[in-house]
This record gives C-alpha cells, sequence and structure tokens, in this order.
C-alpha cells in the first residue's frame, strides 16, 4: 500500500497539516491546546491509515478472486450482506462470476454439441464418398460392359443428390440456429400449403402405389409457405418411408379458437416406443429407419414450425402408423 504514490501524497499532506496545526496553536494558543491538536491529528492519520489498509486488503482478496475467475475457476462464492463500496462491488462481481459460469456451461455444450456434429456429417458423407470412389475406379476399365456403365453412372448420381440434398439441408439448419432466416408471416390456405408440400413426393408415392386422402375445412396459416412447405415435404417423405406398398397416408386440418392444426397420418409399421423422444433429434436413426435415411429431415422440420411459433408431437403404434401433429398457436402468433 504505501507504494502507491496516492497513498504517499495524501500520508505527506496529512503529516503537513498535524504539524501545521500543532505550531500555529503554540504561537496563538497554549501548549495543551496545541498537545490536544497534535494527538487529535495524529490519531486521525494512524485511524486513516489502518482504514486505507483495510481497504487495499480487500481489495486485492477481490483481485486474487477475478484472477482464479481468469483461470476457469468459478466455484467462487463472495457474497457480502454487508453495507458499503466494497460490499457492493462483491455482490456485483459474484453475479458476474455467476454469468460467466453459466456461459462457459453453455459454450462448453456447444463444443461438444458442434464435435458431434462434425463427427455426424463426416460419417454421413464418408460412405457415399467412398462407394462413387469405388465406382468411378471401376469405370476408368476399358472392358466394363455398357449395362454396369449405366448402372454405376447413375449410382454416382444418386449418391450426389443425396450429398446435394445432406449439405443444404444441414445450411438451412445451420440459418435457423443462427437467426438469419427471417420467416414470412402470410395468410396460406392450408389446401395450397399441402398441395405444394404434396407436388414434390407424388413420384416416390406412386411408386410405391401409396394413396393420398386430404380433407379439412376452409382454413388458413399464417406461416412462411415455402419454409412449412419444406417441413412437410420431409414429414411426408418420412411417412412413405416407413409405409409398405399399397398404403394410405391421410392429411386433415381442423381450426379452433386456441390454434390451427395439421394432421399428417400414415399406415406404415410405426416408430418403435423408445424412439419416439428422439426422432426429432439431428442424425438420430431408429430401428425402423430406413438404410438411406440420414436423421436430419424431421429435425430441419421441428426447427422450421418451432422457429415460427408453432409445435409439433408424434404418436405412433407399431403395425398400425404414425401421427404428426402440427400445431400453430394464435394467442402466441
Amino acid at each position: 500500500m504505501l507504494r502507491n504514490r496516492e497513498i504517499q501524497v495524501l500520508l505527506i499532506i496529512l503529516t503537513s497539516i498535524c504539524l501545521t496545526s500543532t505550531v500555529l496553536a503554540i504561537f496563538f494558543f497554549s501548549l495543551p491546546v496545541a498537545l490536544y491538536i497534535f494527538l487529535t491529528t495524529t490519531i486521525f492519520v494512524i485511524v486513516f491509515f489502518f482504514f486505507t489498509k483495510w481497504r487495499y486488503r480487500e481489495i486485492e482478496k477481490l483481485s486474487n478472486y477475478l484472477r482464479k475467475i481468469t483461470n476457469g475457476d468459478y466455484n467462487l462464492d463472495i457474497r457480502d450482506n454487508a453495507e458499503g463500496e466494497l460490499s457492493i462491488l462483491k455482490n456485483d462481481i459474484y453475479k458476474v462470476t455467476l454469468m460467466l459460469s453459466e456461459q462457459s456451461s453453455y459454450l462448453q455444450q456447444d463444443k461438444v454439441r458442434l464435435t458431434n456434429a462434425i463427427s455426424d456429417i463426416s460419417h454421413q458423407l464418408k460412405t457415399p464418398l467412398t462407394s462413387m470412389m469405388m465406382m468411378a475406379d471401376l469405370l476408368s476399365h476399358p472392358t466394363l460392359d455398357v449395362a454396369k456403365r449405366k448402372e454405376f453412372t447413375h449410382n454416382i448420381q444418386a449418391q450426389l443428390e443425396r450429398i446435394e440434398w445432406l449439405v443444404s439441408s444441414l445450411l438451412k439448419l445451420a440459418k435457423i440456429d443462427a437467426d438469419i432466416v427471417q420467416f414470412k408471416k402470410d395468410t396460406v390456405p392450408a389446401n395450397v400449403l399441402v398441395q405444394k408440400a404434396v407436388q414434390s413426393v407424388l413420384i416416390p408415392m406412386d411408386i410405391k402405389q401409396v394413396s393420398l386422402k386430404v380433407s379439412g375445412d376452409d382454413v388458413s396459416f399464417l406461416v412462411d409457405l415455402n419454409w412449412t412447405s419444406e417441413a412437410l415435404i420431409n414429414i411426408l417423405k418420412n411417412c412413405i418411408e416407413h409405409t409398405g406398398e399399397g398404403g394410405s397416408i391421410s392429411i386433415s386440418f381442423v381450426e379452433n379458437t386456441l390454434y390451427t392444426e395439421l394432421k399428417i397420418q400414415d399406415s406404415g409399421k410405426g416408430i418403435l416406443k423408445e424412439d419416439l423422444p428422439y426422432i426429432f433429434k439431428r442424425f438420430y436413426k431408429g430401428k425402423n429407419a430406413g438404410e438411406e435415411s440420414v436423421g436430419i429431415g424431421l429435425a430441419l422440420s421441428y426447427s422450421i414450425i418451432k422457429s415460427q411459433h408453432g409445435d409439433i408431437e408424434v404418436k405412433s403404434e407399431i403395425g398400425k402408423g404414425t401421427t404428426f401433429l402440427i400445431k400453430f398457436y394464435k394467442q402466441i402468433i
């Protein structure tokens, strides 16, 4: 503390005042008065010295706390219920410590999620890339017959489309996560929304001879048409994947005072009970998932619907099919 120039200057000033007051008291008053003034000012200087020393010691403790915090030690409780500026400072530091601790925890979780996502993406890309490399190598052989050459070329094209879809979906998810997607709020009739979504899955439905039934009232959704149809397309693809040949899919919509609901139901093999809580997790593949599934479509649908103040839930029974319930709440919107 005494190495601080401010304290040195202040002590010199106080000592000078003490001595000057004592000398002046001797000349203008009496020796006892001078002695009284000297003792009083000396006690004042001593009290000031020890009080300042105590404050510096407390400030040093706070500095040590801050150094520990910068080293990642957030397990510090420096709350102080006493009054005073230092107590207020301690409580403020404690609040900042809690905030930094929470942020550190969130960052650690984000780091783990990012690591897992990169690992999952690498795994999803590695399989088709390896397959394409092998087929490209086989295509270079001049003795390869035309039929095989066409087959390998078709397979490479299919794998490229799969990679393109995966990358595109991941980019869309990243945009939603970063809050840079501006969802429009247009009044979209339910039949327009469903027609736009169904248009993209007519071919796979026709291949598997899956019938489609659409019913419902004349209702509308306050949503972004393009993004919401993207969500429905991924759900419909999931339904088609799990529905056998000759199966059926029904789409219905209804409105009440609280929300507008859209229901998509298939007659497929259903989802296992233990898989239901995780089907909207990224890269999660249930036991009944097909080999081509990458576990990203339903996660994208979930993010799109949730980002528009909607809600989605799923009900399923093995052997009887799966039902997706999508709700857009009016009072939230």
